[in-house]
């Protein structure tokens, strides 16, 4: 969440980013550009040894969450988000996967058998996997460029110490074209260098190390079309595949839950267009737009549905809600996998947490 902040009265300028220290909520600079915001996170790479499919090959991009199950159960499942399959190699029978590990990826050392699936279906087995080590790589810097430095910064860098370099933990707050925050990214910057800019005299350019979460490039079209503000049509994110779909949504949960909601009035009808929900985030985004317009939020999981069900999220009970096309959620989403591998029907689940929320669903 965007914290309030303090902007110095001098450098109220307006610009899309603002860094913000996190303990104080005064503002160390603002400016309009950012590099290094966009770029691929270093990932985890896997050799999967007697890789059985389950169907066809595993190629190319593989799933935003797959698991890894010990078939023996004796620990629980792992997750590798956004994974990507380099192939076989070598000619041998194992598969190499790649994917960000960094939440809770596989223990080191594990050689019992595993299971994987993508949440929909199950991917193949192996019998044992190692993690490849990567070479040592160097995060790039995060340069802000035509900073309006705040005074206190100005003091900073003009005592160039290590201790006044290091700006411990700020947000790096983004605003779309409007003016309206639209995310932030959490930093533990330490200044690298920086010299006048081109911009303009009294501006600098900031090279930061220590920037946190990247934004991968299969997310930044998606960022480039929330940057000029939100969507006004509803189901703009349609055409857009899965972890596209996961990148626009994760847009909307932030925005969405910044936003004060004006809740309705109860008994209103809301409608629900059926016909593009391919997958999860399909199904939150569809739901988001049937309460809350083009763009809206209204739950991204189970447990925030049910929180938006409570109040503050435009909506109050009871309620209607007619869901069009409704076999196309059910005939992708009604078979769906726990991280376990248990099967579980997520429309059905929906329904529940709707009703008992006070939604009366119907369906053309």
């Amino acid at each position: 969440m965007i914290p309030t902040v303090h902007v110095d009265r001098d450098h109220r300028g307006q610009g899309r980013y603002t860094l913000t220290d996190t303990g104080s909520g005064r503002v160390w600079g603002v400016c309009a550009e950012v590099e290094g915001l966009f770029r691929e996170p270093l990932r985890g790479t896997y050799e999967l040894f007697g890789w059985v499919p389950d169907g066809a090959e595993v190629r190319g991009w593989v799933g935003s969450r797959i698991w890894l199950v010990p078939e023996d159960r004796a620990l629980d499942a792992w997750l590798l988000e956004d994974a990507e399959s380099l192939g076989q190699h070598g000619g041998a029978d194992g598969l190499v996967l790649t994917g960000l590990d960094d939440y809770e990826g596989p223990p080191e050392g594990h050689r019992a058998p595993v299971r994987l699936h993508d949440g929909y279906r199950w991917l193949g087995s192996c019998r044992e996997f190692a993690r490849v080590l990567p070479p040592e790589q160097v995060e790039p810097p995060l340069v802000l460029r035509g900073l309006a430095p705040s005074d206190r910064l100005r003091r900073a860098l003009a005592t160039g110490t290590r201790r006044t370099l290091d700006l411990e933990e700020a947000w790096l707050e983004i605003r779309d074209d409007r003016g309206e925050p639209l995310t932030d990214r959490l930093l533990r910057p330490k200044v690298r260098t920086w010299q006048p800019s081109s911009c303009r005299t009294d501006m600098i350019d900031l090279e930061l190390d220590g920037y946190v979460a990247p934004v991968p490039g299969y997310a930044q079209p998606v960022w480039e079309r929330w940057l000029t503000g939100p969507p006004d049509t509803a189901g703009a994110w349609a055409a857009l595949e899965t972890r596209q779909r996961g990148a626009w949504l994760d847009l909307v949960r932030e925005r969405g839950c910044r936003l004060k909601h004006q809740d309705r009035q109860s008994g209103h009808a809301y409608e629900l267009d059926g016909r593009h929900i391919t997958d999860e985030p399909g199904l939150y985004l569809a739901l988001g737009e049937a309460v809350n317009g083009p763009g809206g939020y209204f739950g991204g999981c189970l447990d925030a549905l049910v929180d938006c069900l409570r109040g503050n999220f435009g909506y109050t009970a009871p309620a209607t809600l007619l869901w069009r096309d409704a076999t196309t959620a059910r005939e992708h989403l009604s078979r769906v996998l726990a991280p376990e591998g248990e099967q579980y029907d997520l429309v059905a689940l929906v329904l529940e947490v709707l009703t008992n929320g006070g939604m009366h669903v119907t369906f053309r």
